[in-house]
């Protein structure tokens, strides 16, 4: 119960904010309720950010999540040399600032040419491939290969077997990876704002645009709010689909 009170007591002024025309201190409700922070909003192109966001976030998972299950189950195999090494320089992105790596990469990005979403989503792969590999390296920790042997045996081809038992078996930890990474993309600023040279819109450079200004809570409120409904609608699904693969 603490723990609901702890992540809903935030969100009430937060939800209030959207509604409110006019709301000063010392009032502790809104002296004007309205609907002048969604409209500013959507005029602001709340709809295009999000596009951009859920594009941006998906792709980032779709990316960092088979390469998180690939890299975590080579280094449980035992198969690679030198894994204290190789594990390392994959987590290493969690120690870098992310400011750092994308005042490095920037300059780069520009004299090669890419094109700067496709860099920015390159740079939060490899930003997520520390969460993935993590998650899976866990799953692959407590994975039973016999399954696989005995599909084998029973004369199953190298896709039926990654198909029909390898996903399936896995498919709760790789549901909590692509999250993980989703996550990254979704909710990245620096990386998009430097790296993107602005031409990137997201709803985080959307919300930080209007917070750096005076007198936009209802707006930034309001982005605010958006920006917490894909994560949410994902958490709860993968809540919903975790319970129905208890036995």
């Amino acid at each position: 119960m603490l723990l609901v009170l702890w992540f809903v007591v935030p969100l009430v002024p937060l939800v209030l904010w959207v509604f409110a025309n006019r709301w000063t201190f010392p009032d502790v409700l809104p002296q004007e309720w309205g609907f002048d922070g969604l409209r500013s909003a959507a005029d602001a192109g709340a709809a295009r950010a999000f596009a951009t966001s859920t594009a941006l976030a998906l792709s980032v998972s779709a990316i960092a999540t088979p390469l998180g299950a690939l890299a975590a189950r080579a280094l449980v195999s035992g198969r690679v040399h030198l894994p204290g090494v190789v594990a390392a320089i994959l987590f290493a992105p969690v120690c870098l600032p992310p400011f750092a790596v994308a005042l490095g990469l920037d300059v780069l990005v520009l004299r090669t040419g890419i094109a700067s979403s496709v860099a920015v989503v390159a740079i939060l792969s490899v930003a997520a491939i520390p969460y993935t590999t993590y998650v899976m390296r866990v799953a692959f920790g407590a994975y039973d290969r016999g399954y696989e042997e005995e599909a084998r045996t029973l004369g199953a081809s190298h896709r039926a077997v990654l198909w029909r038992v390898q996903i399936p078996l896995l498919a709760p930890a790789l549901a909590g990876a692509a999250f993980l990474a989703f996550l990254v993309g979704w909710s990245d600023y620096i990386v998009t704002l430097l790296i993107g040279g602005g031409r990137l819109i997201t709803v985080p450079i959307l919300v930080a645009s209007f917070a750096s200004g005076t007198g936009n809570d209802s707006v930034v409120a309001a982005l605010s709010i958006l920006a917490l409904i894909p994560p949410l609608f994902l958490l709860i699904i993968l809540g919903r689909t975790g319970r129905r693969a208890l036995p």
